[in-house]
């Protein structure tokens, strides 16, 4: 059981993941033209927070995670809802193979930062989108390594510079980017660090 296993069940019970998951999924309403032909893909969905807001305006979504423990709420959620246009599995694409059908819509959102070979992964995200497609990513601003406990193995956020480049070496056009939320979180001394969390998004052409 892995970190993530463990904080599944009360994951939404927090206000800020709630309120986090809100204004990503606002963000990319606001950049990407939805509609209800598109087939959607969420990288390390958790609870599936995001994809629950977008789900309306789309036509399905394919939910993803390699915790057992944020699929199993997910599922939950979905069997409650009596939803029929959301599919979960279980994959981690740094090792597996990429699924067989494409879609029109890739977001993930505060998981590349646990993932060593960033360059591969958008790779992967390029061959599963369609033409015409977009890739959306939400993750942390570039740290001080304060933002996880000690002994934190992957990257202490992102340079969006260097991001854009990512982006654009993978293939992407029209490659844009702002800030859609900020972390709050105090210290034990009284001091409040703020994390911003930037939204990234580009075109397959």
């Amino acid at each position: 059981m892995n970190e993530f296993d463990k904080k599944a069940l009360t994951w939404d019970d927090n206000p800020m993941f709630v309120e986090r998951a809100n204004n990503i999924a606002n963000k990319i309403k606001e950049h990407i033209p939805l509609n209800k032909n598109m087939d959607a893909f969420e990288y390390g969905c958790g609870t599936g927070l995001i994809s629950f807001q977008l789900l309306p305006f789309v036509n399905k979504i394919t939910l993803a995670d390699t915790s057992d423990g944020m699929l199993d709420v997910v599922r939950a959620k979905i069997k409650k809802a009596d939803i029929i246009n959301m599919k979960v599995i279980k994959t981690d694409l740094t090792t597996d193979n990429i699924p067989e059908i494409k879609f029109d819509l890739i977001y993930t959102s505060l998981t590349l930062h646990h993932i060593h070979d960033i360059n591969s992964i958008f790779s992967k995200f390029y061959l599963m989108l369609k033409k015409n497609a977009f890739l959306s990513i939400a993750d942390l601003d570039k740290e001080d390594g304060h933002f996880h406990d000690p002994g934190f193995i992957g990257h202490h956020g992102f340079d969006r510079t260097e991001m854009k480049k990512m982006f654009e070496i993978a293939g992407f056009h029209n490659v844009k980017s702002e800030t859609g939320y900020e972390i709050k979180r105090e210290r034990s001394e009284g001091k409040i660090d703020t994390y911003p969390v930037f939204i990234m998004t580009g075109e397959k052409r």
